[in-house]
C-alpha cells in the first residue's frame, strides 16, 4: 500500500467516524418528531371519530406553519458550525442567540396570527361541521406552543453547529414520553377531552424548549457569550434564512402539486399516493440525518478554512448517500408486498401502489444524491443558490405533473415526475458542487 492510499484510508476512515457519530443521533431525533402526532392521534382517537378529524386538521395546519420555518435549523447550523471551525466558540453561541430570538419573534407573531383566525383556517382546509370545533379548540391552544417549537429548532440548530446531535436525540426521546403521559393524564385522568391533548403537547414542547435553552445558556455563560437580542444579529439570522424559506415553499408546493394530481386520478389513486408519500417521508429521515451531518462537518471545515478538507468530506458523504439509497431502494422492494397491506385491505389501492414504489425504490440513489449535496451547500451557507434551484425544479414538475391525468399515466407515471423532480434537483446540485462555487472559507460567508 502506497503512502498516498494509506493516507486516504485514513482519511476516509475518520470521515466514516465524524458522519456515524453526527447522522444516527440526528436520525433517532427526526424518527422522534413524529411520534408526537402519533401519540396524540393514539389518545385522542379514542374520544370519537370527530374528535380524531378535529386533530388531523389541526395537526396538518400546525405542522404546515412550523415546516415553513424550518430555515431556522439550517442557517443556524451553518452559521454555528462556521465559528466553531474557526476556533471562536463565543461567536457560534452568539450566533446561535441570535437565531433562537428570531425564533422567538416569529413564534410570537405566529401566534397572532392564529388564534384570531383559526375558524378560517380550519374551514380552508375543509374540516367538517362537527369536526370543526375540536380543530379550532385544539388549534387556538397548540398555536401556544409554536414559540416553543420555532425555539427548539432554532437550538437543535445550535448544536448541531457544535457538532452534538446527542443532546437534541435525549430531548426529543424525554419530550415524547412527556408527552404521552400528559396527554393520557388531562385527556382522560382530567377529563378536558382534545383541550387536554393540546395543553399536554404544549407543555412538553415548552419543557423541551426549556431544556435546549439550558444548555445554550449553560454554553454562553462558559465562553462568556451575551444572552441579550442583537438587532443586527437578528437581522443577519433573518437574511441568510430568507433563501431557505424560498426554497422549503418550492418544496412544500411541489408536494401539495403531486397530492393534487393523484386526487384527480381517483380515490384509489390517492389513497396509494398518501401510503407511499408516508414511505417517502420515511426514507428521507434515513438520508436526512446523513444530510443533517454534512451541514455540520462542511461548516466546520470551511470556518476552519480548510476548502481541502470540505471537498473530500463532501465526497466521502455523496458515497454514503449512493449507498443508503441503494439499500433503502432493495429494502423497499423487498417489503413493498408487507408493507402496503398494513395501511390498506383494499385491493384497489394495493394494485395501485405496488408498482409506483417500485418507481419509488428505484429513485432511491438519486435521493440519497440529493439530500447529502442539499445539505453540504447548507452547511457552506449557499442558500441563495438553493433557492433558485428549487424554483427551476418547481418550473420543470409543475407542468410535467398537471399532464399526468390528461395522458392517463396514473399514480405510477405522478411518481415518474416526482423521480424527475428528484432527477432535476440533483443535476443543478451536482454543477453546483462541480462548480466549487459554493467553497468559501472563513468565520462568516
Amino acid at each position: 500500500m502506497t503512502q498516498a492510499s494509506a493516507t486516504t484510508k485514513v482519511a476516509r476512515r475518520r470521515h466514516d467516524r465524524e458522519i456515524i457519530a453526527l447522522a444516527v443521533p440526528a436520525f433517532g431525533a427526526l424518527v422522534a418528531e413524529p411520534l408526537f402526532v402519533l401519540a396524540d392521534s393514539a389518545i385522542v382517537g379514542h374520544l370519537g371519530t370527530a374528535q380524531l378529524a378535529g386533530l388531523g386538521v389541526a395537526s396538518a395546519l400546525l405542522m404546515t406553519a412550523v415546516s415553513v420555518f424550518v430555515f431556522l435549523a439550517y442557517a443556524t447550523t451553518a452559521a454555528v458550525a462556521r465559528r466553531v471551525g474557526a476556533g471562536d466558540l463565543q461567536a457560534a453561541i452568539r450566533q446561535g442567540m441570535d437565531g433562537i430570538w428570531l425564533a422567538l419573534l416569529l413564534g410570537a407573531a405566529v401566534i397572532t396570527v392564529v388564534l384570531p383566525t383559526a375558524p378560517a383556517l380550519v374551514e380552508l382546509f375543509g374540516a367538517s361541521d362537527t369536526a370543526a370545533p375540536y380543530a379550532i379548540t385544539y388549534l387556538r391552544i397548540s398555536a401556544l406552543g409554536i414559540p416553543a417549537m420555532l425555539i427548539v429548532l432554532a437550538a437543535t440548530g445550535v448544536l448541531r453547529g457544535l457538532q452534538d446531535t446527542r443532546t437534541p436525540l435525549y430531548v426529543a426521546i424525554a419530550g415524547f414520553v412527556a408527552n404521552a403521559g400528559l396527554n393520557a393524564g388531562l385527556v382522560y385522568g382530567a377529563g378536558l377531552g382534545i383541550a387536554g391533548s393540546a395543553w399536554g403537547t404544549v407543555i412538553a414542547q415548552w419543557a423541551m424548549a426549556a431544556a435546549y435553552l439550558a444548555v445554550v445558556i449553560r454554553g454562553a455563560r462558559r465562553h462568556g457569550a451575551s444572552l441579550r437580542p442583537d438587532a443586527a444579529g437578528i437581522r443577519a439570522c433573518a437574511q441568510a434564512g430568507a433563501p431557505l424559506l424560498v426554497r422549503t415553499l418550492s418544496l412544500r408546493a411541489i408536494l401539495m402539486i403531486a397530492t393534487a394530481v393523484a386526487a384527480r386520478l381517483g380515490d384509489a389513486d390517492v389513497a396509494a399516493h398518501q401510503i407511499i408519500l408516508s414511505l417517502w417521508s420515511l426514507l428521507a429521515f434515513a438520508l436526512d440525518a446523513i444530510a443533517i451531518a454534512g451541514q455540520a462537518i462542511i461548516g466546520r471545515y470551511l470556518g476552519a478554512g480548510d476548502a481541502q478538507g470540505a471537498r473530500d468530506a463532501c465526497r466521502r458523504m455523496v458515497q454514503w448517500g449512493v449507498a443508503a439509497g441503494i439499500v433503502l431502494g432493495l429494502l423497499v422492494i423487498v417489503t413493498r408486498p408487507l408493507f402496503i397491506p398494513l395501511f390498506t385491505s383494499d385491493s384497489a389501492v394495493q394494485n395501485v401502489a405496488l408498482p409506483a414504489l417500485i418507481v419509488v425504490a428505484v429513485s432511491q440513489p438519486i435521493s440519497g444524491i440529493v439530500f447529502i449535496l442539499d445539505g453540504v451547500l447548507m452547511g457552506a451557507g449557499d442558500g441563495p443558490y438553493l433557492a433558485w434551484a428549487m424554483l427551476v425544479t418547481l418550473a420543470v414538475f409543475t407542468p410535467v405533473a398537471l399532464l399526468v391525468p390528461v395522458f392517463g399515466g396514473g399514480l405510477t407515471a405522478l411518481w415518474g415526475a416526482m423521480t424527475l423532480m428528484m432527477a432535476v434537483r440533483m443535476l443543478t446540485l451536482w454543477l453546483r458542487s462541480r462548480s466549487g462555487r459554493w467553497i468559501v472559507t472563513g468565520a462568516t460567508r
